[in-house]
């Protein structure tokens, strides 16, 4: 085997060890990004729903209201 003058790059070591990243990998499209963004999708979904029954009762509570005070 030889070996190049840097100490840190030895001529035929292989290498090639990491998977060759496509384009939209390296652009941060992978695949690990789907999984966060179906994570972000449930919370968002979960804080909807929340803001939407916190809106329903406060709206109940509105029309409780307005009825006493008619009567």
């Amino acid at each position: 085997m030889t070996v190049s003058k840097n100490i840190n790059n030895p001529v035929g070591m292989g290498g090639g060890k990491r998977k060759k990243q496509s384009r939209e990998e390296r652009q941060n499209h992978g695949p690990h990004r789907n999984l966060d963004r179906q994570g972000a999708a449930d919370q968002k979904a979960e804080l909807v729903r929340k803001m939407r029954e916190k809106a329903r009762a406060a709206e109940g509570a509105e029309q409780a209201d307005d009825d006493t005070a008619q009567s």
